[in-house]
């Protein structure tokens, strides 16, 4: 077994016991008791809810389904399952009227632009519902996606908490099983649903299980994109795309900057 094997190895018990405990001390300690989750029926969405239910209780956590036009209905079904399988209170609320209204106004044709819009009408939904229960919004951003800023600025970017944004795509994949997440759900094709026929290893341009080796193997363990390519028998040039992204997405992951003009004494 490699070093990037053993990083990757992950305590699937330890770690729901951990993230359940500091959501209970996040929302005790801010004095809210209700959870709002976007659930898109992909596995992400699907293990913060189990993990929410977990650390609330299922009379606190309300699931928002928001399908556009592009999602398959199965992702709906599958939402809707999850929701039904743990016994919270969800609502579906088609966004495509709204989308496509601003497509419109602003004369978008792009289908990146319009999958951000997208994004953004689904964040402005699940905070209008937090308002509404006097709750706050769980976000479902994995560690893989941040690193690599695969997620909309003030989209689903814009949350209160990351559950599960400690845990690279493998490992939710591990502990999204050991919870019970549905494995219909586990084993499906990661899709965002922005538009037709998108998938995230299309977009990100490698698969979960390399891309998760590449980020640790950087990141983690200070290899060489020389030495990582060798390791991995993967192109140098996929492996110094990622550190790109990496870099590229900084600001994603940082709050705005405050020009600063007042000194100090």
């Amino acid at each position: 077994m490699t070093a990037i094997d053993s990083k990757l190895i992950i305590d699937e018990k330890k770690a729901i016991n951990t993230i359940v405990a500091a959501l209970k001390n996040y929302f005790i300690k801010n004095n809210i008791k209700t959870g709002i989750i976007g659930l898109s029926g992909g596995v992400d969405s699907s293990l913060v809810a189990f993990l929410a239910v977990k650390a609330l209780g299922k009379e606190n956590v309300v699931g928002l389904i928001m399908p556009y036009k592009t999602n398959k209905p199965e992702d709906v079904n599958d939402a809707e399952n999850v929701a039904q399988i743990l016994g919270i209170t969800y609502k579906k609320i088609e966004i495509t009227p709204i989308v496509d209204k601003i497509k419109d106004v602003l004369k978008i044709s792009d289908k990146i632009p319009l999958g951000n819009v997208t994004a953004r009408i689904r964040m402005i939904a699940l905070y209008n519902e937090a308002w509404h229960q006097k709750g706050i919004v769980l976000g479902t951003s994995n560690k893989t996606e941040l690193l690599v800023g695969y997620f909309t600025k003030y989209g689903d970017g814009g949350v209160d908490i990351l559950p599960i944004g400690d845990l690279y795509k493998t490992q939710v994949w591990k502990v999204a099983e050991a919870i019970g997440v549905p494995s219909k759900i586990v084993t499906k094709t990661p899709t965002a649903g922005l538009w037709t026929g998108q998938t995230d290893e299309d977009e990100l341009g490698v698969e979960y299980k390399a891309l998760d080796k590449i980020l640790v193997g950087l990141f983690e363990l200070k290899m060489s994109c020389n030495e990582l390519a060798s390791e991995l028998e993967i192109s140098e040039e996929i492996i110094k795309k990622i550190e790109k992204k990496v870099a590229e997405s900084e600001h994603k992951r940082r709050v705005p900057q405050i020009i600063k003009v007042q000194q100090k004494d």
